[in-house]
């Protein structure tokens, strides 16, 4: 999905900086300057909190004082058979045909975490009405899991018609991401429990995805108390169940706006890549103190900013990536930090496979390097052909095989589990990145020209954008 598209709300005038993006006032005198912005201020904030409901950061919700270190072991603390790298299934998978066959045995060669949700992306209503269960496509998507050796991970979205103020019995799709109304909240953790008990080897489940349906527009913030209390249920309904199962939340998407963007509430968390929508923060803190318990953090995002027009350096935005994991360690300390979903390329793209592969990859160096522990590419929701931009496995006129984008995430899996020690390895030249392990590492040359860098002391030739995996 495009989680850019998220951000309904931008275009409220209260929000909108009048001066423009890069006027510069005329100089006055400093104690003049700091009083006029002290009032405006004070002001703006009385503005925002009067006509909006948004509050500022520091209203007693948890905060963050700095961000926890760079990772120096991959996962930073989780477990060593935590799921860490692998996909989740959409639209068209190589459930729906059983195949191709090649695809099948490409992933079970070296198999690695493959998530579901329960409704949508493929798979049919779970729940037709009350009482009544249609497991059949989930069935097959989860033998699909199994037969090729996936560890198997469950997002509990969607929801069916009749929890959402529609009638039992039909399925109308294009209301697929409207959330669950308060009054069936007990229904939807209800059926959590019944897919628990249905899938006893699936010990990981994320709650709903994106905070979908769960907007306040007249508050201008998300309904973050209506999703906290679903969560919750949910969370009891499947602990008892399985005490062993692990449940996070609150998979919130990490929109963020370009670098000197000036309009919307102050941000608390900024980078090079620009600053994130305070409003997504503070969703998340709100969950963080009011949650009943969780075994994980959720969340997902684009490394681009929400202002489509606004183009940042491909390998620049990603640190974004590492930013927001660090911000997220240090908000939940005993967290294990899960990126359910993420994107890297622009739409519309004019993107070569190498380039879509090196930054791809980057991307996945920079979950690393901030202490992720988790992190699930969302398989393009586009039929298998022979041409499919950033596909997994390539259709039969290609081959039916695994494409390199599937090879980079098995790589990741085999070399870089929870608990690697990273070993730092500079790269001579600043468009090459590195990625470091005691017995292997992956260097991607960022650029568009052929290079030849010194790496780990010796000398690396390196094509344009090309991505290779080195033993040390």
């Amino acid at each position: 999905m495009d989680v850019r598209s998220r951000d309904r709300a931008e275009g409220t005038a209260l929000f909108r900086n009048r001066q423009g993006r890069h006027g510069r006032p005329a100089r006055r005198p400093l104690f003049l300057v700091a009083l006029v912005a002290a009032l405006a201020g004070v002001l703006a904030a009385t503005i925002v909190v009067a006509l909006t409901g948004w509050r500022p950061f520091g209203s007693g919700e948890p905060s963050v004082d700095r961000p926890a270190a760079p990772a120096t072991r991959v996962g930073a603390g989780a477990p060593g058979d935590w799921p860490a790298w692998g996909f989740t299934h959409t639209q068209n998978s190589v459930d729906v045909e059983r195949g191709p066959a090649r695809a099948l045995a490409d992933l079970a060669g070296n198999p690695v975490v493959q998530v579901t949700p329960i409704m949508g992306w493929g798979v049919d209503n779970p729940q037709p009405r009350p009482g009544e269960y249609n497991w059949a496509s989930l069935d097959r998507r989860m033998a699909t899991i199994e037969r090729t050796g996936g560890t198997p991970v469950i997002t509990l979205c969607c929801a069916p018609d009749w929890m959402k103020g529609g009638p039992a019995g039909r399925t109308d799709w294009s209301k697929l991401e409207r959330a669950v109304e308060p009054k069936d909240f007990d229904a939807f953790a209800a059926m959590a429990a019944a897919v628990a008990e249905r899938y006893p080897q699936v010990k990981y489940y994320t709650v709903w995805n994106e905070f979908k349906g769960f907007w306040n527009p007249r508050a201008n913030r998300w309904d973050y108390q209506g999703y906290t209390k679903l969560y919750n249920q949910v969370y009891d309904a499947l602990k008892k169940v399985d005490g062993d199962i692990r449940v996070g939340g609150p998979y919130m998407v990490m929109n963020s706006n370009a670098p000197n963007w000036r309009h919307g509430p102050p941000a608390e968390l900024k980078g090079s890549w620009g600053s994130m929508d305070q409003r997504n923060l503070d969703a998340i803190k709100y969950w963080s103190k009011h949650k009943k318990g969780a075994d994980f953090i959720v969340v997902d995002g684009h490394s681009q900013p929400v202002q489509r027009e606004i183009k940042l350096n491909d390998f620049q935005a990603l640190t974004k990536f590492s930013d927001v994991t660090r911000w997220l360690r240090a908000l939940e300390p005993d967290l294990p930090v899960w990126w359910a979903e993420w994107y890297v390329e622009p739409v519309p793209s004019d993107w070569t496979d190498e380039r879509r592969g090196a930054v791809h990859t980057a991307a996945m160096m920079e979950f690393v390097r901030g202490g992720a522990a988790s992190a699930f590419y969302w398989s393009p929701q586009t039929t298998t052909a022979a041409d499919c931009p950033g596909c997994l496995w390539s259709g039969p006129r290609a081959g039916g095989g695994a494409t390199p984008t599937l090879a980079m995430l098995q790589n990741f899996d085999r070399w870089f589990p929870p608990g690697t020690r990273l070993v730092d390895v500079k790269a001579s030249d600043p468009a090459v990145r590195v990625l470091a392990q005691e017995k292997q590492m992956v260097v991607v040359n960022g650029s568009e020209r052929p290079v030849r860098p010194r790496i780990d002391g010796k000398p690396v030739e390196l094509g344009p954008y090309e991505v290779r995996w080195v033993a040390r």
